[in-house]
């Protein structure tokens, strides 16, 4: 049997995907922002069994940073032993800061309400 990654949320992406919720909202269309955050919620589940099958992000080129590609947005996060940690979750066109270094801030747990509750694309 395969083994199971635990898979975690960094603030970072908690709150990018708060982000998506508001702007949606604030665009009279909040149906559109939470199917599109539970979307990204589901596709982070693959991450459980298959934590390798997102690719190396390419602005950082490190085997352990690496997104899934999810139009319209790029899903970051870092491969680690028994775990994976989203640390982003930005618009498709949206260039990572290299400066940052793909570290991961507090991670929340994917199953933690405030995972399920994050906001606007920009």
């Amino acid at each position: 049997m395969t083994a199971r990654f635990t898979v975690e949320y960094a603030e970072s992406a908690a709150d990018d995907l708060l982000q998506v919720l508001a702007w949606y909202a604030s665009q009279d269309v909040p149906d559109v922002g939470r199917r599109l955050v539970a979307a990204v919620i589901e596709r982070v589940g693959q991450l459980e069994m298959f934590p390798d099958s997102g690719r190396v992000v390419p602005e950082f080129d490190t085997p352990w940073l690496r997104e899934l590609e999810m139009p319209p947005f790029r899903i970051v996060y870092r491969r680690e032993t028994a775990s994976v940690i989203v640390v982003r979750v930005w618009r498709s066109e949206r260039l990572m800061d290299p400066t940052l270094g793909g570290h991961a801030e507090q991670a929340v747990p994917a199953d933690a309400p405030e995972a399920s509750n994050r906001r606007d694309p920009s």
